[in-house]
């Protein structure tokens, strides 16, 4: 598993790169999109997924676990964390997670 950039929706601001507990993710050549350097080694923490804000950085959950057509999205809220699944077959669900106030 790796992290995906879309490239559409990435601006190049470097918060993921900034995160990346792993220094794995960089920008490339023209610094105006992020990418993963050593995808081999991303541990799917999802920090940089969490942090983007404009969505465009996405992993997909593992074949032993899902299949390559499913994915788990967070949408990060001052409040709350929504967490929006989708199986196989297209079928959507959220789960949501209040965040603590600190």
């Amino acid at each position: 598993m790796s992290v995906i950039t879309h490239n559409d929706k990435c601006t190049g601001c470097g918060k993921c790169v900034e995160i990346c507990p792993g220094d794995l993710l960089v920008l490339n050549q023209e610094k105006n999109k992020s990418m993963i350097r050593h995808p081999e080694d991303c541990w799917d923490c999802m920090a940089c997924v969490k942090i983007c804000p404009y969505g465009a950085l996405e992993t997909k959950l593992p074949y032993q676990l899902a299949s390559y057509k499913a994915s788990l999205k967070p949408q990060v809220y001052p409040d709350r964390i929504v967490w929006q699944l989708t199986d196989l077959a297209g079928n959507k669900e959220e789960f949501i997670i209040k965040t603590l106030e600190i």
